[in-house]
């Protein structure tokens, strides 16, 4: 199995919440730095970001965190891919994701899918949402 692990700028709860809300994610476990053992340093505010998380999106599996504020990197080279067979629900699904975002490629038809749409959401983690032809 392979599963991206995304890392946040201290939102990463946000963020969850946010694909609960949109996309129906299911949150299978958090665990927060003042879970870790006490010989792990953490900074007092960091205290209640996430360490480390795990969420399922229509049954596939999602790992994220807060990333320790001198390794935050912005997302780049990769997009988290979504292929959704509903090309009402894809569509609608897309405009949710990128509410606050950035739409590199608006939701339409192409000649490779039913519907297509890219952009980047307001945590700063890339998408592409797909709705595929049947056969592809």
């Amino acid at each position: 199995m392979i599963s991206p692990y995304l890392m946040f700028d201290g939102n990463c709860e946000e963020a969850l919440n946010h694909y609960v809300s949109v996309l129906g994610a299911k949150i299978d476990m958090v665990m927060r730095n003042a879970d870790a053992p006490p010989d792990m340093p953490c900074a007092p505010e960091q205290k209640n970001k996430i360490m480390h998380a795990r969420f399922t999106i229509g049954g596939d599996v999602v790992m994220a965190s807060d990333s320790p504020p001198e390794y935050v990197q912005k997302p780049q080279g990769f997009s988290v891919s979504m292929q959704i067979d509903d090309p009402a629900e894809a569509e609608r699904k897309f405009t949710a994701l990128l509410d606050g975002g950035q739409v590199t490629m608006p939701f339409g038809k192409t000649f490779w899918s039913k519907g297509f749409g890219m952009g980047t959401d307001r945590f700063g983690i890339p998408w592409m949402v797909n709705v595929p032809l049947e056969g592809h």
